[in-house]
C-alpha cells in the first residue's frame, strides 16, 4: 500500500492536529464516559472537533479511537461494539478530511490490566490486532500508534500490525520525558534500535505527550541526529494546573508555536500537539510553520544557460573597497544601523557620516529585522552612499518579494553601485508586528546567492544575458550558536558552494562557539573565505536580558549578565557593555577578518566608542 504519509513528509513539514480529549472535555463530556463511544452516540461532536482542526489548517486528522481496544472498552461495557466504534471513528475523520488532510487511525497502548488478571504477550497482541483490523477495514491513510509508554508497547504494536494489517502504512510515537525516556525507563535509542531490525518499518517516528514544549525540545535534541525516520513532535500544552477541579493547560498558542519552530529548525518533519492543545494552538502553528517550511524547501536554481553566455566574474578586489580590503587580508570595521520606521533619512545619513569619520569601512543596513516594517533598505543604502561618503552592506531578505521582484532589486543594486550584499532568508512575519502578512519565500538565502552568482557571470535567472556582469560582493549570515549546529554547518557549506564570498555572524558574546564554528568549515579555518564577527555593545542590563531571551541565535553568558547587573546607573551599564564588546574583539583579533559593530537603539556613539 502506497504511503501518503511518507510522500507528504518528504515534500513538506506537516502540521498535525491537537488534542481530541481536551476538546471533548471542553464540550462538557466528562471522563466517566467512553470518549471513543461518542463516535456512535454523538458523532456530530466528533465531526465538529475534526472540522475545527481542519479549519485551523491541520494537515493530519487523528481519529477518535485512541482507547478503542477491547481492554479499555470493556471497562464501559462496550467491548462488543469495538468494530463499530473504530470503523465509525475512521469514517467521521475521512468525511471531514475529504482529501484535504490525511487521516491517521489512532491506536493507544493496551491500558491497565486489572489486578489479579494475567495478560500474556500473545493476548496483548491479539487485543491490539483486533482494533487495528477494525480500523484498517475503513482504509485510513495510516495507523498512528501514539503515546506508547515502553519498548514493550512498541513490540506489541508491531506484532499486532504484522498480524492484522501488514501492508498498512504506520507511524510509531512514544511518550517521553525531558531525558528522552519512556515512563518505563526505556531510552528512545533502544526503541530506535528495535525498530531498525523490525520486519515492518514505520514511515515516521514521533514523540508525544509526557511533557510540555520545553521538555519535548530537550528530549528531541538527544536523538535528533541519529533517528533514521522522519520525526513528528507533539508536546502537551505545558503542565496542567487544577483550576476549580478542572485541569487547565497554561501554554499559549504563541508559546507552543515558538517551540514548534525550534522543532522544525532541529529537523522535525511534523509538528502538532497533545494534551491541552486546541485548534487555536494549531492555527498559530500553521501560520508560522508553513512559511518556515517554505524556507526549508526553497527553490534551487535549475535553469541552465548556454555556456557561451557565461562571462568571467569581476575579481573580488575590484568589486568594492570593502572587498578589496578583505582580499588583501586587512582588518575591517563595519557598523550596523537599522533604517528608521518612517521615511526621513537625514538623521541616518548623518549617523553614517559620523561613522565614516570614525574610520568604519561600511554601514550594514538590515532589511526588516524580526519581521519589522521600515523604510526600504535599498533606498537607505543609496542615500547613505550619496550623502555620507561610505560604502554600505545591504541586507537582502528573501521574505517579502517573489523571485521576479528580488532579481529586479539585485539589478537595481548594480545600477546604484550597491555592491556589498548580505543575503538572509528572513524571519517569518509571525515574529513581527504584522503576523497577518504573508511570507513569500520563493527562495532562501542559498538560492539567492545562486541567483546573484549568475548575475555576476552576466546571466539572469531565465538564462538571458544582461548588459554586463554585476559586481556584487556576496556575503551570507552565520549563527555560531545555532540549536542544530550540524544543520548550520551543512547550510554554510551549501552557501559557499553557491558562491558566498564572506560570512557575517550573529552577535558574539561567547567566543568558544564562534571558534568551533570556524574550525568546522575548512574555508573559514584557512582564511579562504573571510568571516566578520558580529559585536553588540550592550546598552543596559535590560538590553542584555532582551538579547538573552528574545533574540534568536544570540547567547549571552551568565558571566556577561552578572557584569551588566553590577552598576546601578544605566550609563554605567552602557560603559560595561562597551568594555565587554572591546574584550570580545580583542579575543578574536587575528582569528577573524573583522567585526560588525551594532549601534544599539541607533546610538552610533556607542559603536564608535567600541572602536576607540
Amino acid at each position: 500500500m502506497q504511503s501518503k504519509l511518507k510522500d507528504a513528509l518528504e515534500k513538506k513539514v506537516l502540521v498535525f492536529d491537537g488534542a481530541m480529549g481536551t476538546e471533548i472535555y471542553r464540550r462538557n463530556f466528562f471522563v466517566n464516559t467512553s470518549y471513543e463511544n461518542l463516535c456512535l452516540s454523538n458523532p456530530g461532536v466528533i465531526e465538529a472537533i475534526h472540522q475545527s482542526y481542519l479549519d485551523a489548517g491541520a494537515e493530519v486528522l487523528t481519529t477518535n479511537s485512541y482507547g478503542a481496544n477491547f481492554n479499555k472498552l470493556a471497562k464501559f461495557g462496550l467491548a462488543e461494539r469495538l468494530e463499530e466504534i473504530n470503523r465509525a471513528a475512521v469514517r467521521i475523520a475521512q468525511k471531514v478530511a475529504d482529501g484535504k488532510a490525511l487521516v491517521g487511525a489512532s491506536v493507544g497502548p493496551i491500558g491497565e490490566i486489572p489486578k489479579g488478571v494475567s495478560c500474556p504477550k500473545d493476548k496483548a497482541v491479539a487485543i491490539i490486532a483486533g482494533q487495528i483490523r477494525a480500523l484498517a477495514a475503513e482504509e485510513p491513510d495510516f495507523i498512528l500508534f501514539e503515546t506508547l509508554r515502553s519498548l514493550y508497547d512498541v513490540e506489541i504494536a508491531l506484532a499486532a500490525l504484522e498480524i492484522a494489517a501488514p501492508r498498512m502504512p504506520f507511524m510509531v510515537s512514544v511518550q517521553v520525558d525531558h531525558n528522552a525516556r519512556t515512563l518505563s525507563g526505556d531510552d528512545v535509542s533502544a526503541i530506535l534500535g528495535f525498530l531498525a531490525s523490525a520486519p515492518l518499518q514505520p514511515d515516521a517516528f514521533g514523540i508525544n505527550c509526557g511533557s510540555g514544549p520545553e521538555g519535548m525540545l530537550e528530549a528531541y535534541e538527544k536523538f535528533a541526529h541519529h533517528c533514521p525516520y522522519p520525526v513528528v513532535v507533539q508536546p502537551n500544552a505545558g503542565v496542567p494546573k487544577n483550576v476549580d477541579n478542572r485541569m487547565i493547560y497554561m501554554s499559549s498558542p504563541e508559546y507552543l508555536t515558538t517551540y514548534a519552530m525550534r522543532f522544525v529548525a532541529l529537523g522535525a518533519r511534523g509538528v502538532g500537539g497533545c494534551c491541552g492543545t486546541t485548534p487555536d494552538h494549531v492555527r498559530d502553528m500553521v501560520r508560522s510553520i508553513n512559511p518556515m517550511a517554505k524556507i526549508e524547501r526553497a527553490a534551487k536554481i535549475s535553469i541552465a544557460a548556454p555556456e557561451t553566455a557565461w562571462k568571467e566574474p569581476v575579481p573580488l578586489a575590484e568589486k568594492s573597497r570593502l572587498a578589496r580590503k578583505l582580499a588583501k587580508g586587512e582588518w575591517v570595521h563595519t557598523v550596523e544601523i537599522v533604517p528608521p520606521q518612517g521615511y526621513l533619512l537625514a538623521q541616518t545619513v548623518e549617523k553614517s557620516r559620523l561613522c565614516a569619520s570614525a574610520g568604519f569601512d561600511a554601514v550594514n543596513i538590515p532589511d526588516g529585522p524580526r519581521a519589522s516594517s521600515r523604510v526600504s533598505p535599498l533606498v537607505t543604502a543609496c542615500k547613505i552612499q550619496e550623502g555620507a561618503g561610505i560604502e554600505t552592506i545591504l541586507h537582502f531578505c528573501c521574505r517579502d518579494k517573489n523571485l521576479i521582484g528580488m532579481q529586479a532589486d539585485l539589478l537595481g543594486c548594480a545600477a546604484m553601485d550597491i555592491n556589498n550584499i548580505l543575503f538572509i532568508t528572513g524571519d517569518p512575519p509571525k515574529l513581527g508586528d504584522y503576523p497577518f502578512a504573508s511570507g513569500v519565500f520563493d527562495m532562501d538565502s542559498i538560492g539567492m546567492v545562486r541567483v546573484q552568482s549568475r548575475l555576476n557571470r552576466g546571466v539572469d535567472l531565465a538564462g538571458k544575458p544582461i548588459d554586463a556582469p554585476t559586481r556584487a560582493f556576496i556575503a551570507v549570515g552565520a549563527d555560531p550558536n545555532a540549536i542544530d549546529m550540524e544543520r548550520e554547518i551543512r547550510r554554510s557549506r551549501e552557501k559557499i558552494e553557491a558562491g558566498a564570498e564572506a560570512f557575517i555572524t550573529q552577535p558574539v558574546f561567547d567566543v568558544g562557539p564562534l571558534l568551533r564554528f570556524i574550525d568546522a568549515i575548512p574555508e573559514l579555518r584557512d582564511g579562504r573565505i573571510p568571516l566578520i564577527a558580529g559585536i553588540w555593545p550592550l546598552a543596559s542590563y535590560r538590553n542584555a536580558e532582551f538579547m538573552r531571551n528574545e533574540v534568536p541565535g544570540v547567547v549571552v553568558p551568565d558571566s556577561v549578565m552578572e557584569r551588566m547587573a553590577k552598576p546601578a546607573a544605566k550609563e554605567d551599564q552602557r560603559k560595561v557593555g562597551i568594555e565587554i564588546a572591546r574584550e570580545a574583539i580583542a579575543s578574536i583579533w587575528g582569528k577573524v577578518a573583522g567585526v560588525q559593530i551594532s549601534a544599539p537603539f541607533g546610538n552610533v556613539n556607542t559603536a564608535i566608542a567600541v572602536m576607540e
